[in-house]
C-alpha cells in the first residue's frame, strides 16, 4: 500500500535558553549562558518546515511544553499560587528553575518511537511516548507529549498510544533519535533498527565518560508493545567509543531513508555482523540494503558532531532520488562540505542537498533531524490525522503571525525566574490549542 513520510517539527518554546543541561551534548554544555533569541528559533524552524512543505513533501508540527513547569514544581514541594511557587523557586533553588523551563520538547525525535502499519501485527500506527529519564529536564515531558499526540492521532481505528515506559534506569528509552527504519518504500514491510547504548543484563561494553541514554532492554520493551515480529526488527549496539566523544544519540551518527543508511564508520559495535542481520532481513522481504559508510579519514567523529552532519534528514522525492537537509555548520567545515559534494555525485540514491540556517537549535545541540518526528501514514491514516496539524500556508502564516506576537527575542537564564514570561507563555499556548484544535492538552488549562 502507498504510504507517506509526514516529518512532524517541534516548535521551539516561548523559554528557549542555554542553560547547558545536557551532558554529554557538546553543543548544550559549551554554550552554557549565551543569550538565545526564541522568536528567531522558531521563524528558523518554520521556515525549514514551510521550504519542505513548498517542495510537495509532507509537513506536520508539534506543540511545545508549557514553561516553566510549576505543576513539577509543586511536586518538589514549592506551594501558594503560580506566581508564589516561581519566584520562591528562583530565589531557593535556581538549578530547579533552569531545568524545568528548559524548551528542549522542541526536539520531537526524542517525542516517542513511531512503527507504520505496514510493521505492526495489527496494522495500526503505534507510538510509544519516550521516557527519557536520563535528564530531569526531559523526563518531565511526557504526559504533554501524549497529550499532543493523541489529539494530533486520535482515531482508534488507525492509531494505538501507549504510555512511556516506567521511570526507571533500566528502561531508559530516548525515543526516534535511537530508531531507524529501513523499507523498500514508505508503505512497505520493513525492518526497524533499534540502537541502543547499553545492554543491563548481559554485560555489554558501555562507555566510561558520557551516559549511554537508551538501554536494550527499553528497545526490546517498544517493540513488544508495538507488536513487531523478529522478521521486523533488528537490536544494534551504538559504539561506546563515539558515546563517550559527544554521540549521545544515534541519530547524532547515522541517518536513514528508504532502504539507505547513511552512517559512520565507527557508528555501532559489531558492525559486520549487524548489517549482516539488516541485509538478511530486508532480503526475506524482497528489498536490498544500501549501507553508505562515511569513512572517519574524511569526516572525524568530532566533525559529525560539530556539523551535524549525520543528524540530517533524508527525504525520498517524486523520482525516487533522495534529496539530503543539512545545517549550515556542515556547510562551514571543509572537510564536511567536500564529503557531502562527492556524496551527492556518487553513485548512490542521494542526487541533491539543502542548507539550512537552524543556529539557535544547532546551538542548543539539536539540528534538522532532532526537530522533526516521522510518521509513516497511508492515505486513510492521513485524513484520519487532526488536519490542523498538518502544514499548508494558512497554518504556516497562522504560527509565524503567532510567533512574533508572542515571542521574546531575547532570553537569557535570569529571565526564567520573570513571573511575567509565565503568563506570556501561557497566553500563546492557549491560543495555539485553539490555532491547531488541540483542546486542552496543557495541565494550566485543565486546573
Amino acid at each position: 500500500m502507498s504510504a507517506f513520510e509526514v516529518n512532524f517539527d517541534g516548535l521551539v518554546g516561548l523559554t528557549h535558553n542555554y542553560a547547558g543541561l545536557s551532558f554529554g551534548n557538546v553543543a548544550s554544555t559549551s554554550n552554557k549562558s549565551a543569550v538565545a533569541n526564541p522568536k528567531l528559533a522558531a521563524l528558523q524552524g518554520l521556515a525549514k518546515m514551510k521550504a519542505l512543505a513548498d517542495m510537495g513533501f509532507k509537513q506536520g508540527v508539534l506543540p511545545p511544553q508549557d514553561r516553566p513547569c510549576i505543576k513539577t514544581l509543586r511536586q518538589l514541594g514549592f506551594s501558594g499560587d503560580d506566581v508564589s511557587v516561581l519566584t520562591q523557586t528562583a530565589k531557593k533553588a535556581p538549578h530547579l528553575l533552569t531545568a524545568v523551563s528548559s524548551a528542549s520538547s522542541m526536539w520531537v525525535a526524542n517525542a516517542a518511537t513511531v512503527s507504520p502499519s505496514a510493521d505492526t501485527a495489527d496494522n495500526k500506527v503505534h507510538f510509544t511516548v519516550a521516557n527519557l529519564n536520563c535528564k530531569f529536564h526531559r523526563a518531565i515531558e511526557e504526559q504533554t507529549t501524549s497529550n499532543a499526540l493523541h489529539a494530533i492521532f486520535s482515531d482508534p481505528q488507525y492509531f494505538t498510544h501507549h504510555n512511556a515506559l516506567p521511570q526507571q534506569s533500566l528502561l531508559g528509552d530516548e525515543g526516534a533519535a535511537n530508531h531507524n527504519r529501513l523499507a523498500a518504500t514508505h508503505g512497505n514491510e520493513g525492518v526497524e533498527v533499534f540502537v541502543y547504548g547499553r545492554q543491563v543484563f548481559g554485560g555489554a561494553v558501555e562507555p566510561s565518560k558520557y551516559p549511554a541514554r537508551q538501554t536494550y532492554e527499553a528497545s526490546q520493551a517498544v517493540a513488544r508493545l508495538h507488536q513487531l515480529g523478529d522478521k521486523n526488527s533488528v537490536f544494534v549496539q551504538q559504539n561506546p567509543d563515539v558515546i563517550d566523544q559527544g554521540v549521545f544519540h544515534n541519530d547524532v551518527i547515522s541517518v536513514s531513508n528508504g532502504n539507505v543508511l547513511l552512517h559512520h564508520q565507527q557508528a555501532f559495535l559489531n558492525q559486520a555482523s549487524a548489517f549482516s542481520e539488516i541485509e538478511h532481513k530486508l532480503q526475506q522481504l524482497g528489498t536490498q540494503f544500501i549501507p553508505i559508510e562515511v569513512p572517519t579519514d574524511k569526516v572525524s567523529i568530532k566533525d559529525a558532531v560539530t556539523t551535524y552532519l549525520f543528524n540530517s534528514q533524508l527525504l525520498t522525492k517524486k523520482d525516487g532520488k533522495m534529496l539530503i537537509v543539512v545545517p549550515e555548520e556542515s556547510q562551514r567545515n571543509p572537510r564536511v562540505w567536500r564529503y557531502l559534494n562527492e556524496l551527492i555525485a556518487g553513485d548512490n540514491p542521494i542526487d541533491e542537498m539543502r542548507v539550512f540556517d537552524l543556529r539557535e537549535s544547532m546551538c542548543n545541540g539539536g539540528g534538522p533531524a532532532c526537530l522533526r518526528l516521522r510518521v509513516v501514514l497511508n492515505q486513510a491514516e492521513l485524513t484520519a490525522t487532526n488536519q490542523h496539524a498538518l502544514l499548508n500556508d494558512g497554518l504556516y502564516h497562522s504560527l509565524t503571525n503567532w510567533v512574533n506576537d508572542h515571542y521574546r527575542d531575547r532570553v537569557t537564564e535570569a529571565d526564567l525566574g520573570d513571573p511575567s514570561l509565565l503568563m506570556e507563555n501561557r497566553t500563546a499556548l492557549d491560543e495555539l490549542t485553539k490555532i491547531m484544535h488541540l483542546g486542552s492538552i496543557y495541565s494550566f488549562q485543565q486546573d
